[in-house]
């Protein structure tokens, strides 16, 4: 079994081919050379982070399948200082329009140490910001920006760091390794 930790960067599909767009966009193919593997889940286009991939079907659904609860940890930057009654909110679980979430592990934390994101995010200067660490145990179509939204602190930057017992670690936008 072969399995791949990659750090994908902004901008990057999290798919090897790009179908039906009239302009080509990045793909894991520009960065990935190794036949016969495949994305276990997935990852925005307008995120960065670690995004697992394998050759093996069974080690695919058990990183994807949200019945196996593996946890995806997330350092999000968002517009304005949530407090404590916010962040308690994720903690207990929102309700997005396609319903409940589950409660997830959410806490405020320093700026990490990341690389400079291309294009840089959007600045007001009147409005503050802040970083936060959010663990899931479900994988919705955008959902931690659903669920910081529903809190009111929109989402400026989202960065997996960790799935389950993998971490990014210094892996550097666009490089791979395997586990």
């Amino acid at each position: 079994m072969t399995l791949v930790l990659f750090n994908k960067p902004y901008g990057v599909l999290s798919q090897f081919t790009d179908r039906g767009s009239p302009t080509a966009r990045a793909t894991l193919s520009d960065h990935i050379h190794l036949p016969g593997i495949y994305p276990a889940g997935r990852l925005d286009r307008d995120s960065e982070g670690l995004l697992l991939l394998t050759d093996d079907g069974w080690q695919q659904a058990r990183i994807a399948d949200p019945r196996f609860k593996l946890p995806k940890t997330y350092w999000v930057q968002v517009e304005g200082i949530p407090g404590e009654p916010d962040l308690d909110r994720l903690r207990t679980g929102v309700t997005l329009t396609d319903g409940p979430t589950r409660p997830a592990d959410a806490a405020r934390i320093d700026e990490p140490a990341l690389w400079p994101r291309d294009p840089p995010i959007r600045v007001r200067q009147s409005v503050p910001d802040c970083w936060l660490r959010l663990t899931i145990r479900e994988g919705r179509n955008r959902q931690v920006r659903r669920m910081t939204a529903a809190i009111g602190f929109p989402t400026l930057r989202l960065v997996r760091v960790a799935i389950g017992d993998w971490s990014l670690g210094d892996l550097a936008p666009g490089a791979w390794r395997r586990a």
